[in-house]
């Protein structure tokens, strides 16, 4: 009983992958927000006449907001430098710690 059984403790999730969490909470929501009976709502008309196709067409809009929100997060994270926009945050953060007006 040396103690070398036991599991390592969990390392505190990187503030990347926080940001990964975040994004992908947004998007559940976003979807939750904009759900097929809100926008049946908005276009009753031409769910009564098209039922089928309106919901082929909630469910295309969908899946292409979902593509472009990620893929326009892809772009910021790769020419971003999160990791350095993340430290220039902290920076930002630790020169305001005495000031009584917002850090911006």
């Amino acid at each position: 009983a040396d103690g070398g059984d036991e599991p390592a403790p969990a390392a505190a999730p990187g503030r990347a992958q926080v940001f990964n969490t975040v994004v992908d909470t947004f998007l559940e929501k976003l979807v939750a927000a904009g759900s097929y009976q809100r926008f049946v709502s908005c276009y009753r008309c031409f769910y009564k006449l098209q039922p089928q196709l309106t919901r082929s067409i909630y469910d295309q809009f969908i899946s292409q907001l979902q593509a472009s929100i990620k893929e326009e997060i892809q772009e910021v994270k790769n020419e971003g430098n999160l990791e350095g926009l993340f430290s220039l945050l902290d920076k930002i953060v630790e020169e305001a710690k005495d000031r009584e007006e917002p850090a911006w």
